[in-house]
């Protein structure tokens, strides 16, 4: 047996500071549902169903003609982006001087479980689009998808091209084949027929369930071992309990809309051959023909790279580019780095283009 005298006390300190931390949390850090994100302001200027379609006040004068609409990913919620003022993917684009809007959402019901990809790409995210060039007094627009949002954009661009002016993907969802992720293995053995018979829509324990297995120690302990290690410290604590708001903020996914999903991109890998229907029309990604930045994280466990660049060759544009940033999923839309480097190259390239 080791005695106390073995120990080193510089690690007999440490084990005593974590254990004080632990012990003393509650008093030092509220709940993460009582954070207030301080969200960028923002007006709701149509709403259809469950969906919100937000306009954000600008901050500067407004440089560009053409508005920019942001189809938020269908997992959490769209905050992420909004997620701390020195951190806001919405407030960076506004200091550039665009007119931003985002799409919400919202959270479906159990009435919802029909909806579809038709209702999402025709129905809500093209009503905004009709909204915007009306309120604008444009005839097109840019639109950005994140995620599953870009991959409801991706389909909505190649149907409706004369409607976007620029598209930006930002680690959009698209060959589901090639995508090496735990979600993307899991997904290919889903009986999702069975599941959506048996449950309805998606609920957020699902989703929670298909967080943990991604990076199972990182996302399970370590990140609170890290926690309670830094809880001294301020700007630590409040950006972790801001994430841990978003991570708790998950909606459920429509039944049929996860149906069309699972089968559609993950299992059949429709999108990327041009043999994926969404309501009656046939989604040929040759249809994109304008200026298309595709935006990818080398570090994303949640969408691989693999996954998302094949949008940039299967695209009939000629006016494209490719960027691959040093991070991950989150990190590439709420960090340091998407403020240093990301949105400055986005925001340059959609500049010379409004």
């Amino acid at each position: 047996m080791l005695s106390e005298s073995n120990v080193d006390p510089k690690v007999i300190e440490e084990i005593l500071k974590f254990s004080k931390n632990v012990i003393d949390a509650p008093k030092l850090v509220s709940a993460p549902d009582e954070i207030n994100l301080e969200v960028t302001p923002h007006e709701v200027v149509q709403e259809i169903d469950k969906t919100r379609l937000l306009h954000y006040k600008p901050l500067v004068e407004t440089k560009y003609k053409t508005p920019l609409l942001i189809s938020y990913a269908l997992i959490n919620r769209y905050h992420i982006l909004d997620i701390h003022p020195e951190k806001s993917w919405v407030k960076n684009l506004l200091e550039q001087g665009f007119e931003v809007y985002m799409l919400d959402w919202g959270t479906p019901t159990s009435m919802d479980k029909y909806l579809d990809f038709d209702d999402y790409v025709n129905g809500y995210l093209d009503a905004s689009v009709e909204f915007i060039k009306n309120q604008t007094s444009t005839e097109n627009i840019s639109l950005q998808g994140y995620c599953t949002g870009a991959t409801i954009a991706t389909a909505y661009t190649a149907l409706h091209p004369e409607n976007v002016k620029n598209y930006v993907a930002t680690a959009p969802v698209i060959d589901g084949w090639k995508d090496t992720t735990v979600i993307s293995n899991l997904a290919k053995h889903m009986d999702a027929d069975k599941m959506v018979d048996i449950i309805g829509n998606m609920p957020p324990e699902f989703m929670y369930y298909c967080f943990s297995v991604l990076k199972p120690f990182e996302q399970g302990i370590e990140k609170y071992i890290k926690f309670f290690k830094n809880i001294d410290d301020k700007k630590y604590v409040d950006n972790f309990l801001r994430v841990e708001k978003w991570l708790g903020d998950t909606p459920p996914i429509p039944g049929e809309l996860f149906k069309q999903w699972i089968k559609d991109i993950y299992q059949k890998n429709l999108l990327i051959q041009n043999q994926m229907y969404v309501g009656d029309e046939l989604v040929n990604l040759k249809n994109i023909d304008m200026p298309m930045f595709t935006q990818v994280a080398v570090g994303d466990h949640l969408v691989s790279p693999e996954c998302s660049m094949p949008l940039h060759y299967a695209v009939g544009s000629e006016d494209k580019i490719l960027k691959i940033y040093p991070t991950g999923h989150v990190g590439m839309i709420a960090s340091s780095l998407s403020q240093k480097k990301v949105l400055p190259e986005m925001g340059k390239w959609l500049a010379e283009r409004s």
